[in-house]
This record gives C-alpha cells, structure tokens and sequence, in this order.
C-alpha cells in the first residue's frame, strides 16, 4: 500500500491530502460543519477531494451510508485509503466518476458539494491546473441540475461558494425546480466583505432563512459562533 505523508489531523479521523489538489481548508470545513447529515440514510459528496466531507457526515451521522464521487484517480485513491483507516470505513464508499455520467441505482437524503469554481482567478500550472480543470468540467448549473434528479423527494442539496456566484446560483436554482430554503453569508472579520455563501436548495418549499457568520474577533481569536461550528472537529477547538 502506497505511503502518504501530508497530514491534517482532526479530533476523530486524520486526512491525508499529498495527491489531492483540493487540501483541507476553512470552506470544506465550514460546509461539513454546518451541513445538516441527519436524519439521513443516504448521502454523496460530489468532488471528495480528500474524502473530508465525506469523513465529517460519517462522524455527524452514526447510520447513514455515504457515498463519494470524485472524478480523479490520484485524488480518489487518497480519500479512499483516509476512509479505510477511519473509524467508519464500512459505511463510506468512495466512486472514481464523472458526476455528469453518474446514474445510481438510489436516490440521496442529501447531496453535499464543495465545488472548486475559481477558473477565472486560479493560474493553469501544477496542482492548481486540476483545479480549473474540474471547475470547467462541472460547472455550477451542471452540478445543480443533476443532484436535483438525483435527490429523493425530501432531500436536500449543501453547497459552499464564493459571494459572487449569489445571482447564478438563484437563476440556476429556479430553472431547477429547486427551493434556497437557507443561506449562511461568511466574513473573515466583522469589518471584512462576505467572501462565501453557505446554502441549503431543496425541492418542496420552506421560507428562506438567512445569517451571517463571522470567523475571527482578531487574527487567530475565533468567534463564538465559529467555535461551536466547528469544535466537534478541529483539535484545538
């Protein structure tokens, strides 16, 4: 079994990220800390990357079966070995294949995603070339329509994006046929601009809820509201 070396290690898994070109950070973090895994029996992460997701709706959920979809081969390897070593390698199964061709034989509770869209602003060289690669293979109206066939009825879609993607995701999400029933808007800093926007796209309507997430007070002194997002996870938390 091949040997990897880069490690992020979280309270009750680690992840190692040498292959994958998407590395464990705040967003993927963010989006498997607030995504609501239960009551869920079935869930897919499009675009593992390094399974974290994936690794977080295990620990959340203690029954569901959880699926991963990853289209590279060196990043699928990876999030399949960080899933064989956690403690809940029987209920994770990780899928090298293109999202767009995709066709299970079930429906999902829940659909989570944290897309990789920074074709426009990411230079095409090394590790970061993947990046865009996979960005303009599966884009934003790709990804939205095919979990909105692949969700059950009740189910729900979770993703995390950058703030300006906030118009396309509401024409999207309309065309769809799906409902923006929650939206997080995320700030570095009190003072800073929203960077990314947490959202919670379902089928069947609710009225849509809306907040704001602060980060940090001060350089490393967290908020509230972040810590008690993110303390079941991060070891210093």
């Amino acid at each position: 079994m091949k040997k990897y070396h880069s490690l992020f290690r979280f309270k009750q898994f680690d992840v190692y990220q040498d292959e994958a070109a998407m590395k464990v950070g705040t967003d993927g973090v963010l989006l498997g800390a607030w995504s609501q895994f239960s009551p869920a029996q079935t869930i897919l992460d499009v675009g593992t990357g390094t399974g974290l997701i994936a690794l977080m709706a295990a620990q959340k959920n203690k029954n569901a079966q959880i699926f991963a979809v990853e289209l590279d081969a060196t990043a699928a390897r990876q999030a399949g070995y960080n899933f064989d070593i956690s403690p809940w390698k029987e209920r994770l199964h990780i899928i090298e294949e293109d999202f767009k061709t995709f066709a299970p034989e079930i429906l999902f509770d829940v659909i989570v995603s944290n897309p990789p869209f920074f074709t426009e602003t990411i230079p095409a060289t090394g590790a970061k070339r993947n990046i865009a690669r996979h960005t303009i293979h599966l884009n934003l109206q790709d990804l939205i329509y095919k979990s909105a066939l692949l969700l059950k009825p009740t189910g729900k879609l979770f993703m995390i994006l950058p703030f300006d993607k906030e118009s396309e995701l509401l024409s999207i999400a309309q065309k769809a046929g799906l409902f923006i029933t929650k939206m997080t808007y995320v700030k570095g800093h009190k003072q800073a601009k929203i960077k990314r926007i947490l959202v919670t796209l379902q089928a069947y309507f609710e009225p849509l809820q809306t907040e704001e997430l602060i980060i940090e007070i001060t350089r490393h002194k967290y908020t509230t509201k972040y810590i008690n997002l993110t303390r079941d996870f991060y070891l210093k938390m």
